[in-house]
């Protein structure tokens, strides 16, 4: 299975329905906390281009968000890359 990452913030409810449907899938991502951190966030900024949380990877795949990762599940394609 491949390793996701997740860029996240703590007040953020998106972060948390990502988390939720990664769990629903059996994955538990590795988040990489941007609150307070302006070198993380920039490191984020740097590999996606988007500034909003979350961003998700999957592998070394930028996924985009929480809508995006919804899409994928939707559309049976998150299986695959998982």
């Amino acid at each position: 299975m491949n390793q996701v990452t997740m860029y996240t913030t703590r007040q953020c409810p998106y972060c948390t329905m990502a988390k939720r449907l990664l769990a629903a899938r059996g994955v538990t991502p590795r988040e990489i906390a941007i609150d307070g951190d302006e070198a993380r966030r920039n490191e984020m900024v740097d590999r996606t281009g988007r500034r909003s949380v979350p961003q998700i990877f999957i592998g070394e795949r930028h996924v985009g968000g929480y809508d995006d990762l919804a899409a994928l599940d939707h559309a049976g394609q998150l299986q695959v890359l998982l």
